[in-house]
């Protein structure tokens, strides 16, 4: 039989996945990067995106990772990460409610300077990533 990675996902409230993985493909800051059994170590960061992966068995498997880190060892993959969710576990209608509150924020920046636009806008891209890979079901 195929050797297996580990993959564990944690956010600072939860593990989110822990389990073996054939392979995990991750929304990595640069670009996404794929790791295999056996794959050299690395350290990177991560950000707001679908991470892919097929368990033990085959079947391939998303989870909704919000920025963060990523380790890469030869046996082991561990993301650590802001906010995350399998994609069977999203929300959509608590999505849909994320993305109008984030869209009219961003709408009221240009009359209020208090708006935080940087958050608003990873609130806004957070959104439309879980309804979209939400909705690949």
């Amino acid at each position: 039989m195929a050797e297996n990675l580990r993959l564990e996902v944690v956010t600072p409230e939860k593990s989110v996945v822990s389990e073996g993985a054939q392979i995990v493909m991750a929304p990595g800051s640069l670009g996404e990067f794929g790791v295999l059994p056996g794959h050299t170590p690395f350290l990177t960061t991560l950000k707001t995106g679908a991470l892919k992966y097929k368990d033990e068995s085959g079947r391939e498997r998303f989870v909704f990772v919000s920025s963060g880190f990523a380790e890469a060892l030869p046996d082991r993959v561990t993301v650590l990460a802001e906010s995350a969710e399998r994609r069977k576990d999203i929300d959509i209608e608590r999505a849909k409610a994320a993305l109008e509150r984030a869209e009219k924020r961003l709408q009221t920046q240009a009359r209020e300077e208090e708006i935080d636009f940087i958050r608003a806008k990873a609130a806004l891209l957070r959104a439309i990533g879980r309804i979209q890979l939400a909705q690949t079901r």
